[in-house]
């Protein structure tokens, strides 16, 4: 590139009161609510007079769950038994129509997620539906082949394309994870969707092809989100574990050589899960300026109009 050349804009990029800009102040008091950072490195541990822990769950190896996280309250994942990459998916909990749109919140965020960054929802809804206030891994940047970690790139892994790779049949892979966990919430297969690969260091090649690293995560490595709108999420321990040792094939019965896949078990470790809802004392002055984001505010009709019935002018 010459030196008058300029690198391309970013397509989107928000006007001067655009929602797309992050609430950082806001964000800030609700990480300070976690507390200081231990010294030795381990997640914090908010003060009950800062956080109220309402749900808490270990999510063993090759297995899913889904929970709920209401409105204005935070959820932590973390790696207590050391490296794991995590699938994640989220609904709103009150109409899971509306759910994370993985594609527009690569464009309107980045590739790979960070601290400020939110999770959008589909059309026609189109508002965040949470967003990263704490992330031990922050400072992993990009590493010499140009991966950074919290993948929006990928997705999940599935047995289907387990099946058209190594023509074996495996039930445990993240989406089959996450089906699992959403039955019980009324949700089906067809509600599982893209996801974002939590604690996962992936990136594109110089042909632009996509792949994944090993997990820099440890024992002490978390994520935060705080829930702008009242969630249901779910959340799969991939079954390819820290990705150090990732192959297709189904770990065990079929698939790759049975020494790989036995390597692969045992680069997997369980994710554990937190609820907190901000403590009563503080939520005023924590949350102070702060409502869950309304529905995008396009009332149009795509260009249409229609009747309001025989005889009625339509409307448009």
């Amino acid at each position: 590139m010459s030196p008058s050349e300029k690198s391309p804009q970013p397509a989107y990029l928000p006007g001067p009161n655009s929602i797309l800009h992050p609430p950082t102040a806001l964000y800030e008091r609700i990480e300070a609510t976690a507390g200081p950072r231990p010294a030795d490195g381990s997640p914090p541990r908010p003060r009950p007079d800062q956080r109220v822990l309402i749900y808490e769950h270990m999510l063993a190896p090759r297995s899913g769950v889904a929970f709920r996280v209401p409105t204005g309250s935070v959820f932590r994942l973390s790696t207590p038994e050391g490296a794991q990459v995590g699938d994640l998916n989220v609904w709103n909990g009150d109409d899971p129509r509306e759910r994370f749109w993985a594609a527009r919140t690569r464009q309107l965020q980045r590739s790979h997620v960070r601290w400020g960054d939110r999770l959008w929802s589909c059309l026609p809804f189109m508002r965040p539906l949470c967003g990263v206030v704490g992330d031990s891994l922050g400072g992993y940047g990009k590493d010499r082949w140009g991966g950074m970690v919290h993948d929006l790139l990928g997705t999940r892994c599935d047995p289907y394309v387990n099946k058209m790779l190594t023509g074996d049949s495996y039930d445990y892979q993240c989406h089959s994870n996450l089906v699992r966990a959403v039955l019980p919430f009324g949700l089906t297969e067809f509600d599982v969707h893209d996801v974002l690969n939590v604690f996962q260091v992936t990136g594109l090649d110089d042909q632009g092809r996509y792949f994944m690293e090993a997990s820099p995560a440890t024992e002490r490595s978390y994520i935060e989100f705080f829930a702008e709108q009242n969630l249901l999420c779910a959340l799969s321990t991939c079954p390819g574990g820290d990705l150090s040792a990732w192959q297709w094939g189904e770990g065990g019965r079929g698939g790759g050589s049975g020494e790989g896949t036995a390597a692969m078990r045992e680069t997997c470790r369980a994710l554990k899960i937190e609820v907190w809802s901000i403590a009563e004392g503080v939520r005023d002055e924590v949350l102070a300026g702060w409502a869950a984001p309304g529905r995008a505010d396009y009332r149009g009709m795509h260009g249409m109009e229609v009747p309001a019935g025989e005889g009625s002018p339509p409307r448009g």
